[in-house]
C-alpha cells in the first residue's frame, strides 16, 4: 500500500495551504472577495472537451465552453450556441442555426466549421478519446472511429458559417441533451491545428464560454475571468472564478473553514453533521453509481464465481452508515433511480428492481469454494486500486476488512494519483479498481453502453456479443418499450457475468457558504456558474 505516512500528510496540507492563502488576494477576514473560489477536486486529465472523462474536468469545461445546447434546471435542452433548429419528420436529419456574432474568447467568430471540426477530430482514431461513442450517432460515426471509413462520409457537415447539418444513424430521442455534452463542444480549429497541445497552456486554450482561462497552476488552481466575448456576457455576474485543486478533504474543509473557498464537494464524512448543523452542508440528487470494476481479463477475476463471491460479501448498507454518510442508497443493480423507464410514470430502476442480496455472505462463501477456493485457500493475490482520496480509501478499506472477514481473502490496496489511476484503469493493468459513473444525460442508455464492447470506457475490458445487440437494438429503435426491454435485458446480462459490484447510489454532497448565489447544479454532475454571485 503507498499510503503516505501521516506527518508526511499532515506537512503536506500545512503547505498547501500557505501556498494558498500566498497566491489567493482577498481570502483573509471574515469576509471573503466578490468572486468565487471552488474546490472542484483534483487535477483535470486534460481540457480539451473531446478528451476529457472525468467531473472536474467537466466542471471546468462548462463554464469555458458551450454546446449547441445547454441545459436548463430541470435536465431540458435549451438553446445556447444554436438559436434554433429543425427536426426532420423521420427523425434522422438536423439543422442547427447559430446566432450571430458568437466569438471565442480571442474574439475570433465562432462558426459551424468549428463544430463539424471538433466532432470529426473527436471520431479520428488518431485522436483517441474515451467518448467518442458519444459521437456514434452520427451517420457512419462508428464506421470512422473503427477505421472502416473517410471523415468526409461522417453525417456533420457545415453548410455555412451560421449552419450546421447533422444526418444520425437512427432516431435518438436524447440527440438534443447529447449536444450539450461537453464531447460535443466546439474547439477553435484555426488554433487548434497550429498547436496540438493547445489546451494544455492558458495563453492558448481559447473558449466560447461565459468564462476564459487566465491561469494554470498545476496541483494548485485554475483561474477563470469573465469572457467579455462570450454571446450572453450581460447574464455574467462574477469577474472571475478560482478552482482549487486538491484531493484532500481535510485541506479542503480547513480551507472552508478559514474561508479560503466558498464551495467544495470533497468534505470528510465526519464533518457532515456539523457542517449541516451550520446550514452549509447540501445533499442533492446525483445520477450516479458507486462500484468496484473487475478486470475480468486478469485471474483469479476471469473466474466468474469468484467475482461474484466478491461481489456478495460486500456490506453496502455498512459503508453507507459507517463511512460515506451521506443519505446514498445500497445499490444491488447498475442503473441507478431517477430515470424513465418505458412509461414516464414509471423509474427504469423501480421496474427493473434489485438483482442481488446486500452481504449474501452465505452465497458468497459458496461460490468460493465452488470456484476452487473454500475460504480463500489458494486463491492467487488480488490487488485494489483506488484514486488518491480520503473517502475511496476508507471505502477501499472497509471492503478490503469485509472480503477478509467474510471469505477469507485477502486483498493489498494501492493508491494512484489520478492522472496515473486513470491511465491504469482505462488500460487494463489492474485486477479490481474504484470507479463511479455519472450519467451523461438522462437516459438508461447513458449507463448502459458504457459495457458495449466498443466502448472507449469499457474499463472492466467486458466483451459480450449478447450484451452488445442488446445495447445496438435499443439504439436502433425509438419504440420505448422495445428500447427498455433491451436494456433491461443488458443490465440483468452484465451482473449475470458480475463484471462489477455495485456498492452504492450516489447523492452530491456539498459544502456551500449562504452567500453563493445563482449556481446551476445538475444531477448529471455537472455545475454552471454563468448566473452565479456571491454576496
Amino acid at each position: 500500500m503507498t499510503v503516505p505516512r501521516k506527518k508526511f500528510a499532515a506537512l503536506a496540507a500545512i503547505l498547501f495551504l500557505m501556498v494558498i492563502v500566498a497566491v489567493l488576494p482577498g481570502c483573509g477576514g471574515k469576509s471573503g472577495p466578490k468572486y468565487l473560489r471552488y474546490s472542484v477536486g483534483t487535477e483535470p486529465e486534460t481540457l480539451d472537451p473531446r478528451k476529457s472523462t472525468g467531473i472536474p474536468e467537466a466542471t471546468v469545461e462548462a463554464q469555458l465552453f458551450e454546446g449547441l445546447t445547454t441545459l436548463d434546471a430541470k435536465n431540458n435542452p435549451i438553446p445556447a450556441m444554436a438559436e434554433k433548429w429543425e427536426i426532420a419528420p423521420d427523425g434522422l436529419k438536423y439543422k442547427f442555426f447559430l446566432r450571430p456574432g458568437i466569438k471565442w474568447s480571442n474574439g475570433d467568430p465562432v462558426t459551424a466549421y468549428d463544430f463539424e471540426y471538433a466532432w470529426k477530430t473527436a471520431l479520428s482514431p488518431d485522436l483517441g478519446s474515451k467518448y467518442a461513442y458519444q459521437l456514434f450517432y452520427v451517420k457512419n460515426g462508428e464506421a470512422y472511429n473503427q477505421g472502416l471509413t473517410t471523415a468526409d462520409k461522417v453525417g456533420v457537415k457545415a453548410l455555412d458559417d451560421r449552419t450546421l447539418e447533422v444526418l444520425l444513424e437512427k432516431p435518438t430521442a436524447y440527440f438534443l441533451s447529447l449536444t450539450a455534452f461537453h464531447t460535443l463542444y466546439p474547439v477553435p480549429r484555426r488554433i487548434v491545428e497550429a498547436n496540438p497541445k493547445w489546451a494544455a497552456d492558458p495563453k492558448t486554450l481559447v473558449g466560447n464560454g461565459p468564462f476564459k482561462i487566465t491561469a494554470w497552476v498545476h496541483n494548485s488552481r485554475i483561474e477563470l475571468a469573465k469572457n467579455e466575448y462570450y454571446w450572453d456576457a450581460g447574464k455574467v455576474k462574477m469577474p472571475k472564478i478560482d478552482f482549487i485543486l486538491t484531493e484532500s478533504g481535510s485541506t479542503e474543509i480547513a480551507m472552508f473553514d478559514n474561508n479560503q473557498i466558498d464551495m467544495g464537494e470533497n468534505a470528510p464524512p465526519a464533518e457532515y453533521p456539523r457542517l449541516k448543523k451550520e446550514g452549509r452542508l447540501q445533499i442533492s440528487p446525483y445520477l450516479g453509481t458507486y462500484f468496484f470494476a473487475f478486470n475480468v481479463t486478469k485471474a483469479p477475476l476471469d473466474n466468474l464465481k469468484v467475482r461474484k463471491a466478491l461481489s456478495l460479501a460486500i456490506d453496502r448498507r455498512a459503508i453507507i452508515d459507517n463511512v460515506t454518510k451521506g443519505e446514498q442508497k445500497p445499490a444491488m443493480a447498475w442503473v441507478p433511480p431517477g430515470m424513465a423507464d418505458a412509461s414516464s410514470a414509471d423509474d427504469f430502476r423501480a421496474i427493473g428492481g434489485d438483482f442481488f442480496q446486500d452481504r449474501d455472505i452465505e452465497t458468497a462463501k459458496k461460490l468460493l469454494a465452488e470456484a476452487g477456493y473454500p475460504d480463500g485457500r489458494g486463491l492467487p493475490a488480488i490487488e485494489l486500486i483506488y484514486n488518491t482520496n480520503d473517502v475511496h480509501k476508507a471505502i477501499a478499506e472497509a471492503v478490503q476488512e469485509m472480503w477478509r472477514k467474510n471469505l477469507g481473502v485477502n486483498v493489498s490496496l494501492t493508491n494512484q494519483e489520478w492522472k496515473v489511476f486513470i491511465n491504469t484503469r482505462s488500460k487494463g493493468g489492474y485486477q479490481i479498481a474504484r470507479h463511479g459513473w455519472i450519467g451523461d444525460y438522462a437516459d438508461p442508455m447513458t449507463f448502459i453502453d458504457m459495457f458495449d464492447s466498443t466502448s472507449g470506457n469499457n474499463d472492466s475490458q467486458y466483451k459480450n456479443p449478447q450484451y452488445d445487440n442488446f445495447v445496438r437494438l435499443a439504439k436502433s429503435t425509438g419504440n420505448q418499450e422495445i428500447r427498455m426491454k433491451a436494456m433491461h435485458s443488458a443490465e440483468k446480462l452484465l451482473l449475470d457475468d458480475a463484471v462489477i459490484a455495485p456498492v452504492y447510489f450516489y447523492t452530491r454532497v456539498s459544502m456551500v457558504k449562504p452567500n453563493v448565489k445563482g449556481y446551476q447544479r445538475s444531477v448529471l454532475g455537472h455545475v454552471y456558474f454563468k448566473e452565479a454571485y456571491v454576496e
